[in-house]
């Protein structure tokens, strides 16, 4: 089986005003960068539309209602500091959602061996009911929820590598015992959430704030000495990738200092967990990352090892 690559046009719809890192450029240079002779053997896919039923597996209708409303029919609105809405933006949202959902019905009905959606708007910032952080809905939270309650698996995990604490993931899937939430993130940073100490309702959260300029050589440690163990023991019967890279050494945003090598690492060992107890079962969404060209480089990294392992 080959790797399913998961994106549409319409998350190029979702324009953000000058000056936000989060904008469309970010897609186009991965792209540009998989559309290459090396990524011939991906089996390209257009994300559908989420209905709204689905989104509101993690989100109440009136918050969903609510950003709908709050699309404005031209120019920008602003809902924080950091996150806008163009007249091309809920259509984005529901692309990104539903290249997720199809991404899970594929892995798991044995059309991919993996898959990586590369969709904007992200999602692992956005709380139940407040869209923050360039996110309107929680991607991969609501592929967690469809897993579970349309596919009836038992056990998802969602690993989140962005260099910002997922504190919408956390929320969301917080009095969720079916999903064990791990992060690695830089502490001090946006948005403040995802210490040590925030384990969920039942034990489901596992957050390991790593100090800046730590490096990888740090980040790979703390995968080997408390992340990776935990999933293990979880025993996930898929595993779901936040797949952020704005930890890279040349992000603007933060001080991880982490490289290529450093994604394509974790990307494999996580791998090893989906072939230890889903059958190699993985689905990635597109997080953060905002120097260009590190975002491309890394994202390509990342998808050459699902490649491989999906071969």
């Amino acid at each position: 089986m080959s790797t399913a690559f998961l994106t549409h046009p319409d998350c190029l719809a979702h324009v953000t005003p000058p000056g936000p890192p989060e904008r469309v450029a970010r897609l186009e240079a991965i792209l540009r960068r998989l559309d290459t002779p090396e990524f011939d053997g991906l089996l390209r896919v257009e994300a559908p539309l989420a209905d709204l039923a689905q989104v509101a597996r993690c989100h109440p209708r009136a918050y969903i209602d609510k950003i709908r409303a709050a699309v404005p029919a031209q120019g920008f609105a602003v809902l924080d500091a950091d996150t806008h809405l163009s007249p091309g933006s809920f259509t984005a949202a529901l692309r990104a959602v539903g290249a997720n959902l199809k991404a899970v019905d594929m892995v798991l009905g044995g059309e991919a061996a993996n898959a990586f959606a590369a969709v904007r708007p992200p999602g692992h910032h956005a709380e139940t009911e407040v869209a923050m952080g360039f996110c309107l809905f929680g991607n991969v939270s609501i592929a967690a929820r469809y897993a579970l309650d349309h596919h009836g698996l038992a056990r998802v995990a969602i690993m989140d590598f962005d260099v910002h604490h997922g504190n919408g993931t956390q929320d969301l899937l917080w009095d969720e015992p079916r999903v064990l939430f791990a992060s690695t993130h830089q502490m001090p940073l946006y948005p403040g959430t995802g210490a040590a100490e925030e384990r969920g309702a039942h034990g489901n959260v596992l957050n390991v704030p790593l100090p800046p300029m730590s490096g990888g050589a740090r980040f790979r440690a703390e995968m080997e000495r408390q992340v990776l163990p935990a999933l293990d023991a979880f025993r996930p019967e898929l595993v779901l990738i936040s797949a952020g890279f704005d930890a890279h050494a040349a992000d603007p945003l933060a001080q991880l200092q982490w490289h290529e090598a450093d994604f394509a690492w974790a990307t494999e060992r996580l791998c090893d967990i989906a072939d230890a107890h889903a059958g190699g079962k993985v689905v990635s969404t597109l997080e953060g990352g905002y120097d260009l060209d590190a975002l491309a480089e890394s994202a390509a990294a990342h998808v050459q090892v699902l490649m491989e392992r999906g071969s």
